[in-house]
């Protein structure tokens, strides 16, 4: 395999010397956190992130210029797999796989300069301000509304399921400027800082008991001009861009074949006494199909891998990625309700809002079905999946 400055590389050792940094350098905490589907928010991932950023691996998709490794598209493919398969956390990708290629592409220098260099080193915990009550999977349709005053826009609206607002520093919004005979057009981005007077940020408890995502309220929130991002009207483009991101991640299947070996060895277990429970067949065939649908994931993820590398458009891949990806772990969330269910739906009770029981050994597998619930809304619905897929394929 070749690097960007034309040495060449193995491919095993390279996989190795990665193993061994995860292995030997994430914290057991956070290790812990992701073996037992804990909650991996701002200190999980800020924390790792030190961690890399002093290797030199804190952006391996970045470009040198901007401090990344100038890894190649299929060292990257392998340094994501490896940490999977290691169970390190994930990245603060919201901030380092999101927001920083939009930057790069549509900022100024100085909004580099100020902030890549936080987001690298771990410092800064950014959030997406996209969703509104009005307007999720339709985003054009958000009616967040900005006004210019002198140097500064005017914000007031509403974002809702903003996943870590309220551990976020700051957030890259959508608002909507101007009112055009197209919905997609009239609509900027905007970088706030979430101490900014007037934004308020309410916690929202999901059906899972967590307090993950959040309602963002602006009234009359001010910020400087100098924090849009690119041209006015124009930021439809760039969140077009920026979800064409979050949706070719599926191409990793590390995570969904970890979370596949980690519900096979679970069933094992509840079922220990049981080897010839009818029951625990039925689960074991389910957890043989889910298998047989991420190996096609993994195919079509090399498959996509191998024509970014060589240019090639990459089509329908992503849409079909992410529709597969969600179907699966949520095929595999009902896997691990279905092993666990019978024991702890005795023992687990609510009292007062607040989850009792909680250390109950299997209770997380409850609260993994229930917050898996969304995988097939966020990041881009399976119905607008679909229809992305009609219109390519038939013209609909």
């Amino acid at each position: 395999m070749d690097t960007t400055d034309g040495t060449s590389i193995d491919h095993d050792a390279f996989r190795a010397e990665l193993r061994e940094f995860a292995v030997t350098q994430c914290p057991a905490d956070l290790r812990h956190a992701v073996v037992h589907l804990k909650k991996v928010g701002r200190y999980e991932m800020l924390t790792w992130q030190k961690i890399l950023h002093a290797k030199g691996w804190g952006a391996c998709h970045w470009p040198k210029e901007h401090g990344g490794p100038g890894w190649t598209l299929r060292q990257r493919h392998i340094f994501e797999e490896t940490m999977a398969e290691c169970d390190c956390p994930t990245q603060h990708y919201q901030a380092l796989g999101h927001f920083a290629p939009v930057l790069m592409q549509f900022g100024t220098a100085e909004q580099k300069q100020r902030y890549l260099p936080p987001i690298l080193r771990g410092e800064a915990y950014w959030c997406q301000g996209y969703s509104e009550p009005g307007a999720g999977s339709d985003l054009a349709s958000l009616t967040t509304r900005a006004v210019l005053s002198g140097d500064e826009y005017v914000v007031n609206g509403q974002k809702t399921w903003t996943t870590g607002a309220h551990e976020a520093d700051m957030m890259y919004a959508l608002v909507r400027t101007s009112r055009e005979a197209r919905k997609q057009d009239g609509i900027t981005m905007l970088l706030v800082p979430m101490n900014s007077p007037g934004l308020t940020v309410r916690p929202l408890r999901t059906i899972d008991g967590l307090k993950n995502v959040n309602e963002v309220f602006f009234d009359d929130v001010r910020v400087p001009i100098a924090n849009r991002i690119g041209q006015e009207g124009q930021a439809w483009s760039y969140g077009k861009f920026l979800l064409s991101h979050e949706r070719l991640r599926g191409a990793n299947v590390a995570p969904l074949l970890r979370f596949l070996a980690r519900t096979r060895r679970m069933v094992g277990e509840e079922f220990r006494d049981e080897p010839h429970s009818p029951v625990r067949t039925v689960l074991e065939r389910r957890l043989l199909h889910a298998e047989a649908e991420i190996k096609g994931i993994q195919a079509l993820g090399h498959r996509a891998l191998e024509d970014m590398l060589a240019n090639r458009p990459l089509g329908t891949a992503s849409s079909v990625i992410k529709l597969m990806t969600s179907n699966v772990m949520q095929t595999l969330d009902e896997i691990g309700l279905d092993a666990v269910g019978r024991r702890v739906a005795s023992r687990f009770r609510t009292v007062g809002g607040e989850a009792a029981n909680a250390e109950e050994p299997g209770v997380e597998w409850l609260h993994n079905f229930l917050h898996g619930r969304a995988r097939t809304i966020y990041g881009g619905s399976s119905e607008v999946q679909k229809n992305v897929l009609a219109r390519t394929l038939f013209g609909a």
